[in-house]
C-alpha cells in the first residue's frame, strides 16, 4: 500500500464511472477526486467507494 493509503498500482487503472476519465487522491480528504464530473469518491480503510450515489458533489 502506499503511503497515500490507496495503492498507487490501483490509482493509475482507476478512472470515474460517470466520465471514464482520470481520478485525483485527496490524502486530506480521503477521497477520489473526478474534476471533470465535479465528484469526490470516498476511500474507506484504503478501499475506494467507486458509486456515483456514494459520491459527494464539489463545490464550485
Amino acid at each position: 500500500m502506499a503511503a497515500s493509503g490507496v495503492d498507487s498500482k490501483l490509482l493509475d487503472i482507476l478512472v470515474c464511472p460517470v466520465t471514464k476519465g482520470p481520478l485525483d487522491y485527496d490524502h486530506e480528504a480521503q477521497e477520489l477526486v473526478s474534476k471533470k464530473a465535479g465528484l469526490a469518491y470516498p476511500v474507506r480503510d484504503g478501499i475506494p467507494i467507486m458509486l456515483p450515489d456514494e459520491a459527494r458533489k464539489l463545490d464550485d
